[in-house]
């Protein structure tokens, strides 16, 4: 109740009272959002120490924190975007919802009885489309979409995987710092993923043969994508798969500046600071040859499209 004091037309005051709907408190408008932050924290925070004490604290599964955060990033700017947008109709979806949530909880329970990660932490991804589905509906998790999808990144895979897929990617980036060191004229040889350069001997392990830096490339290359907003479908689909090559060639250069360091200031040097500093150099190489190759793209593109218009 509200008391207004005016003067009438004999100019008398009139005391009056008017009613209005109080706002409700930034408490409760915030409790609901309290809530469900709390409940997921009290499910996945255990997953995610766990995977910070054992797979992500490993070569391999390194860019799992990464991944992580970038995708947290990305998920709140997608939906300051989407609360900034006033076309956007929130329609809640509770029984599509209520299955995809359901899903979601039941990957998780079997992940984490049966300590399986590709259920455990891949559980996430429905559980956050479900919830979304019932708070807002099929619009705004058509706008999510990517920023869902980003996590699937940060999955670890079996292990039975990753060997198919890093043992050829060893014998590949083997056989190229081989042919490269040769043709500079080093000592070199070869045996398998061992290389032999001078006296020392050089195993090319899991962590070298670019599994991991491919899995954060691919994702960020993919961010960066659907960052800039490139209208062109085949410009998108030919970055992406030229992601693949430069994740390649940047681990070759580092396999190759490794043993260089190896050859030239000794075994201690090759293992030390400098091979984490070699590795952190060549990931920022690596993203710099994604803008630059998106660069050249677009370059072309316009080039094409100036011939077109004369």
């Amino acid at each position: 109740m509200n008391q207004i004091r005016h003067v009438d037309l004999k100019g008398e005051a009139v005391t009056t009272t008017d009613t209005y709907r109080e706002e409700p408190d930034s408490f409760a408008r915030l409790l609901p959002w309290l809530l469900l932050t709390a409940g997921f924290a009290f499910v996945y925070i255990p997953t995610f120490i766990d995977l910070f004490r054992t797979l992500w604290s490993t070569d391999q599964n390194a860019h799992g924190p990464i991944v992580l955060a970038v995708g947290a990033w990305f998920l709140y700017f997608k939906a300051r975007q989407i609360h900034a947008d006033e076309l956007v109709v929130c329609k809640p979806a509770p029984l599509a919802g209520g299955v995809t949530l359901g899903v979601g909880l039941l990957l998780y329970v079997i992940g984490r009885s049966q300590a399986f990660y590709l259920f455990e932490v891949g559980s996430i991804i429905p559980v956050l489309a479900g919830v979304v589905l019932v708070l807002f509906g099929k619009a705004v998790l058509r706008r999510l979409w990517f920023a869902l999808f980003f996590l699937f990144f940060m999955i670890p895979l079996p292990g039975s995987i990753i060997d198919a897929m890093t043992q050829p990617m060893k014998i590949a980036v083997s056989w190229g710092a081989e042919h490269v060191l040769y043709a500079l004229g080093y000592p070199i040889a070869r045996n398998g993923v061992v290389l032999n350069i001078g006296q020392y001997q050089l195993l090319v392990a899991d962590a070298c043969a670019g599994l991991n830096s491919l899995f954060t490339l691919e994702a960020l290359g993919l961010l960066y994508m659907n960052v800039m907003r490139h209208e062109s479908a085949f410009r998108n689909v030919l970055l992406a798969v030229l992601i693949v090559p430069i994740s390649f060639a940047s681990n070759l250069i580092r396999v190759v500046v490794l043993a260089l360091i190896t050859f030239h200031l000794g075994d201690d040097a090759g293992q030390g600071f400098l091979h984490g500093f070699s590795g952190m150099v060549l990931f920022i190489t690596a993203l710099l040859l994604i803008i630059g190759v998106d660069s050249v793209l677009r370059a072309g593109a316009a080039f094409r499209h100036r011939e077109r218009a004369a």
